[in-house]
């Protein structure tokens, strides 16, 4: 089992940025796909961006060309770069590391994601 421990959250204003940090430890992280999901109040958790051990990425559709995921396997760290920030991007946002290792595509569905952590909020202000 992996644990995962997200930080950078915060508050901030629209058209702003933020970085979020997640950190793993308990098994080979680089091995395995990691995963950005977040959930808003009232809704359901949704898929943001993941990295393959492979280094392919995906993103949500929403957040694309605002957002990039990358990893640094020798700190055991997946992060999530965040710009040009909108109101409708506040949520909690969960770090997941995939069930399988040596994943060839790039997993998008939270069943695909084993390990989550506790999650972080990010919240925009207008």
């Amino acid at each position: 089992q992996v644990q995962l421990v997200e930080s950078g959250g915060g508050l901030v204003q629209a058209g702003g940025s933020l970085r979020l940090s997640c950190a793993a430890s308990g098994r080979t992280f680089s091995n395995y796909a990691m995963g950005w999901f977040r959930q808003a109040p009232g809704k359901g958790r949704e898929f943001v961006a993941a990295i393959n051990w492979r280094r392919n990425t995906d993103l949500a559709a929403s957040v694309k060309g605002r957002f990039t995921i990358s990893r640094d396997n020798a700190k055991n760290t997946v992060y999530l770069e965040m710009n040009s920030l909108k109101p409708e991007d506040t949520a909690v946002y969960y770090c997941a590391a995939s069930r399988s290792p040596w994943l060839l595509s790039v997993p998008a569905t939270t069943g695909q994601f084993g390990s989550w952590g506790q999650g972080t909020q990010v919240t925009v202000s207008p």
